[in-house]
């Protein structure tokens, strides 16, 4: 495997103590490396699994940024993606050697391409255990992956499939019983963004206008997730300002589109940002928009609204669903496409104090719904069941 890059975990007192018996290996695959939700859940998995002892690796088909070059176990098949029939063939030899190598107590792979090739070449490398994640939106996975997924889970290849929310968890019980079977639902916990950066200081840290309203929005530039919406916010108000953090194929087009619309200089593209940055992020925001118009979950705007940040989202019944503690909502909701009504939402938010305030107040409550250790223990435990 002359592309593979590996890292070890380094030792923690918690490892040091389990040095009498070799460690349990546990191996979390996906298709690209970079700073995106799936690759966050896993990232904050592997790291849980290293604290409770287990050797966790993260494996990647290919490396797509640099977001994960530092990242204790990480594990890149290839170093670009494979463009070619025989670069393709020598990923998945390469992946076989990798789990035959390691000999993992188990596999969880993520996103559809990661399920679908991961898993049967892992049960032909002899792993006994494989748990896939259903965390790709279904406008996302191409037809026939699709029915290739639903085949791989009704021969239990996959031996149980996660789902993250309880509208991802409807779609999928549509599907044949020897699918459902494997079935469960475990929802994203994640680890609070909140910085201890005050906002000026937020926005010198990513080079940020100081005296100016800044809106903001965290995804990947993706046509899906329709950051296009987002800018056209600005269109609606002459002095208000848009941050964008991530990277993506859309990035040239919204360029295009903010140049167009006369907004360029407005819009600030941040680019990719590990985990503290993100924090310094969503310090440096007045107000945190997300347009995206499909999602299993929608980590970006629960971080968001965990961090303190008022937030306003595009009505999708899953942010609906998983933005809401006890009921109320931590979020305005409003359709996107609407660019008036969205403005209008906005605006709301940032005059009405008493509303922005309870939106703070409810959105910090999200990690209680989301506890970040809940989620690492039930996926462990698929692994090692506890004794009745």
């Amino acid at each position: 495997m002359s592309e593979m890059k590996a890292q070890e975990t380094p030792m923690t007192s918690e490892s040091a103590a389990s040095l009498t018996r070799p460690a349990r290996t546990i191996c979390f695959v996906q298709t690209q490396a970079e700073n995106a939700g799936a690759q966050e859940i896993a990232r904050q998995l592997a790291r849980g699994a290293a604290r409770k002892g287990w050797d966790a690796k993260q494996i990647f088909f290919f490396r797509r940024t640099d977001a994960f070059d530092n990242e204790a176990g990480a594990i890149y098949c290839e170093r670009e993606r494979p463009s070619t029939l025989f670069g393709v063939v020598r990923l998945l030899i390469d992946l076989y050697r990798l789990f035959r190598r390691e000999a993992p107590a188990a596999v969880v792979t993520f996103q559809h391409y990661g399920n679908v090739i991961a898993a049967p070449i892992a049960r032909l490398a002899g792993v006994r255990l494989i748990i896939a994640n259903q965390v790709s939106p279904a406008p996302t996975i191409p037809g026939p992956v699709r029915t290739f997924d639903r085949l791989l889970g009704m021969m239990g290849v996959y031996d149980h499939i996660v789902v993250n929310s309880a509208s991802t968890e409807e779609a999928y019980r549509a599907y044949p019983s020897s699918y459902t079977r494997h079935l469960l639902r475990i929802d994203h916990g994640f680890h609070d963004k909140s910085s201890t950066l005050d906002k000026s200081a937020a926005r010198r840290a990513l080079n940020l206008p100081q005296q100016v309203v800044m809106l903001g929005c965290a995804a990947r530039l993706n046509p899906l997730k329709q950051v296009d919406l987002a800018i056209r916010l600005l269109t609606e108000n002459a002095q208000r300002h848009l941050a964008l953090a991530g990277q993506g194929e859309d990035f040239e087009r919204l360029q295009t589109l903010a140049q167009s619309l006369g907004v360029r200089e407005r819009v600030h593209f941040c680019g990719e940002l590990d985990t503290r940055q993100i924090g310094e992020f969503l310090a440096a925001l007045d107000c945190f928009v997300f347009p995206s118009s499909t999602e299993t979950f929608g980590l970006a705007p629960v971080e968001a609204a965990q961090a303190g940040v008022p937030v306003v989202a595009n009505g999708l019944d899953v942010l609906r669903d998983v933005l809401a503690v006890d009921g109320e909502p931590c979020a305005l909701f409003v359709d996107a496409a609407d660019t008036k009504a969205f403005a209008a939402a906005v605006r709301r938010v940032l005059d009405d104090e008493a509303l922005r305030a309870a939106l703070v107040a409810q959105g910090r409550r999200l990690s209680e719904r989301y506890p970040l250790d809940k989620m690492i223990d039930d996926y462990l435990d698929l692994v090692t069941p506890k004794a009745a």
